[in-house]
């Protein structure tokens, strides 16, 4: 028997192979996106409490009721912008499955989606599964600026779909007001759907604000947001996350989220729920992963590295066109292997692999990390 594939030209991810090769040769692995420190002792045990207190069966199909609220409540407080808990916000195993289910949901064959390259590695795939066409805009480095006149050149009537996502992974990138404003200009008097991805929401530097989709109102009424308790509170193991849309929209996406999921891990909902009531466990994280990127930019400030700080997410894109011009795939690979050092290439996120000789390491790691890959950075 003989079976094509759907993305017969998908290999394994690099997530997956810089953390394989990091395991393999003992580095440290700044490549894939996790903390090397433990969540919450309180969130811990609000999860375990739940579950000694019952909350083992299905949770409703769209979250708990309880933790809608939670999400509701922050929504308005944080942007002035109200959700309805019970028709306009569902919990999902993750944020990548509420980006696949969106997807989904509005994509059929030859719809157009534009996306912002360098792209987190799900959007094309899920493009693709139904049919899609990914129509790409590569952000100009160094700053990963978006050129909108060539987004407005690749708009036209095919076009169902823009996926945004900002504090933008992997660069580091945070979109501004004018950014968002272009955007609701374009999408203006459309039936163009926005999906933006906010899961670095809270993560944000320098005194920049954080703009999401549902400041605008008429962006707002084409928009899902989405977002990450994985994370927010330090634990992309447990797999949750949230999207917020229009009653209209959402009600188009819960007749696909309930054949994917149904719902999502319920102990885990009432914990945080419980853990959502004070504010300071999500508001305090700028400061937190500020401090650890000001800590691990100022331990390599002399070394033969470039780079601008970070401005979102615990990524930080270090220039190292300074020492060699290998290929960035190759060079993250003889750091990983000679050095002890994993990191990620850019390049695999861009439009036709685009080279701009820059790796990105996650600076979510215990401060002795950051002192410990300084040093190997130094060194070369």
């Amino acid at each position: 028997m003989q079976h094509k594939s759907k993305l017969p030209h998908v290999g394994t991810t690099i997530f997956s192979v810089m953390s394989g090769l990091a395991k393999t040769h003992d580095a440290i692995n700044l490549s894939q996106g996790f903390p090397d420190f433990g969540s919450d002792q309180k969130l811990i045990d609000l999860v375990s409490k739940a579950m000694n207190s019952g909350y083992n069966q299905y949770a409703p199909m769209a979250g708990s009721l309880e933790l809608r609220k939670a999400i509701s409540k922050k929504m308005e407080a944080l942007y002035n912008s109200s959700y309805h808990p019970e028709h306009e916000i569902t919990v999902t195993a993750g944020a990548t499955q509420a980006i696949s289910t969106i997807i989904t949901t509005f994509i059929n064959k030859n719809d157009e989606v534009v996306i912002f390259k360098p792209a987190y590695d799900s959007y094309e795939p899920g493009i693709k599964l139904n049919g899609g066409i990914p129509i790409a805009v590569q952000l100009q480095a160094p700053d990963f600026s978006i050129d909108w006149e060539e987004v407005k050149q690749k708009v036209n009537n095919q076009t169902k779909m823009i996926i945004i996502n900002t504090p933008h992974n992997p660069s580091g990138m945070v979109f501004s007001k004018a950014d968002l404003l272009e955007l609701h200009e374009i999408t203006r008097g459309t039936d163009i759907i926005v999906l933006s991805d906010e899961v670095y929401e809270h993560m944000i530097y320098d005194g920049k604000e954080h703009q999401s989709a549902c400041l605008f109102p008429d962006l707002k009424s084409r928009s899902f947001v989405v977002a990450s308790f994985c994370k927010t509170f330090h634990n992309t193991g447990w797999r949750i996350g949230y999207c917020c849309a229009p009653k209209e929209l959402m009600k188009l996406f819960m007749q696909v989220h309930q054949f994917s999921v149904f719902c999502v891990h319920h102990p885990t909902q009432k914990g945080i729920a419980d853990y959502m009531q004070e504010p300071k466990h999500y508001m305090g994280l700028s400061e937190f992963y500020q401090n650890k990127r000001d800590l691990f930019l100022s331990l390599i400030e002399h070394s033969r590295f470039s780079f601008k700080p970070s401005s979102g997410t615990y990524f930080q894109v270090l220039d190292y066109s300074n020492i060699t011009q290998e290929y960035d795939l190759d060079y993250a690979k003889r750091l990983t292997v000679e050095s002890g050092l994993a990191s990620i290439p850019l390049s695999v996120f861009n439009e036709n692999n685009l080279d701009n000789k820059v790796l990105r390491f996650c600076f979510a790691k215990k401060d002795e990390t950051l002192k410990k890959a300084a040093e190997i950075l130094n060194s070369i």
